[in-house]
């Protein structure tokens, strides 16, 4: 019989301050909470009928009818990487470095290797910061380089300027140089248009370190095909990834579930949906989030309906992005779990690791190495 499963991270979709968020700023966070506080009438039905009604603790929830409950980071930090890697197994006892601005050591060293003299060097949101620099780099075609709260080095250029090949052969220099600086990814963020009215193009490429090993290596040295959709193999730099389908929307991530769904045969995919964190979350747009979480959810049936008894399916977050909380970073929270296998539909508590994933999908496959945690299918 065919071994088909899908993990499928709904990117920043928290679900309640993590015990230790008073560590990151983030007392009282709690993204989906929020959400349904500020939103008159909103809800999930689908996802609340699996069991996030349960998890929240929605009065007058229906009886679950998938396995649920939520899991906490053991990993230090709230990044994207570390979520994913921990996801993965790979849990990391040395967060990732962040910076105000880079060392000049850093950039000066990506400068000469490149031939390029960057300008910026602040944290800024993607869109503010083309808003204050974009016509500065028209003019002088000189990159932008920024960073945020998150461990990233953001290269920004516009298209007619630096055309998307030097970008990427831009950020891959960069790649080396922030290796030892511990820089979690560095992100070609190209862009078109003219000032006043510049927008962000689909050519985004994230460039990540090179990750320790992951169950998405075990999967695939066991013979299976390991399919990432979304932004899903850079975040890994495209170890244990077989084959890759990136997506620019939370529609084309669907899409492209559905499609590589039908085909998988014996296969783990692997899906990223950005824009509830991208677009809504960094931007605290409670009611974009909001648009985007619906739009998911009456996505989602279709997608059940393809969903066979012996099929493993997992959603969950990698972290949170409460829309309602101070600043534009992530916020350290619990995430939701909701796992449909066997038609079981059991409370799976609150987990003391994300890597409690990786163990599932390496029971699910047949592999011992349990990366350090528990699976939450019966052995």
């Amino acid at each position: 019989m065919a071994k088909r499963a899908l993990l499928l991270v709904l990117d920043s979709v928290g679900c309640g301050a993590a015990p230790d968020a008073d560590r990151y700023g983030d007392v009282g966070s709690n993204t989906l909470g929020h959400i349904y506080e500020r939103v008159p009438g909103f809800a999930l039905p689908c996802l609340e009928e699996l069991g996030l009604g349960a998890i929240l603790g929605i009065e007058h929830a229906k009886v679950p009818t998938a396995s649920f409950g939520r899991m906490r980071e053991r990993s230090r930090g709230k990044d994207t990487t570390t979520g994913h890697w921990e996801i993965a197994g790979a849990s990391q006892d040395e967060p990732f470095a962040t910076f105000d601005a880079f060392p000049r050591e850093l950039l000066s060293a990506i400068e000469s290797e490149a031939a390029v003299q960057f300008i910026g060097n602040y944290p800024r949101s993607g869109t503010t910061i083309l808003e204050e620099l974009g016509a500065e780099h028209l003019r002088s075609g000189n990159p932008i380089v920024y960073t945020s709260a998150d461990s990233v080095l953001q290269i920004a250029a516009h298209e007619r300027v630096c055309p998307l090949p030097r970008l990427y052969a831009l950020c891959e220099i960069a790649r080396k140089h922030c290796d030892p600086w511990r820089i979690g990814r560095v992100i070609a963020r190209p862009f078109e248009g003219e000032p006043g009215s510049f927008q962000r193009t689909a050519g985004r490429h994230d460039y990540a370190m090179q990750p320790p090993r992951t169950v998405l290596n075990a999967v695939q040295q066991a013979g299976y095909r390991t399919r990432g959709i979304g932004k899903i193999s850079d975040i890994f730099a495209g170890s244990g990834i077989t084959d890759s389908t990136p997506t620019a929307t939370n529609g084309e991530g669907m899409a492209a579930i559905m499609r590589l769904w039908r085909e998988a045969g014996d296969a783990l995919l692997f899906a990223n949906l950005v824009d509830f964190d991208m677009l809504y979350g960094h931007r605290r747009d409670v009611a974009g989030y909001a648009r985007a979480l619906q739009e998911f959810n009456q996505w989602l049936p279709s997608f059940l309906r393809e969903v066979a008894t012996e099929d493993l399916v997992i959603i969950t977050a990698d972290h949170g992005n409460d829309p309602v909380h101070q600043g534009t970073d992530h916020t350290r929270e619990e995430v939701p779990l909701l796992v449909l296998h066997k038609q079981r539909a059991t409370s799976l508590g609150t987990r003391a690791t994300f890597a409690d994933v990786a163990a599932t999908l390496a029971a699910y496959f047949g592999i011992s190495d349990r990366f350090g945690a528990e699976s939450f299918l019966p052995e």
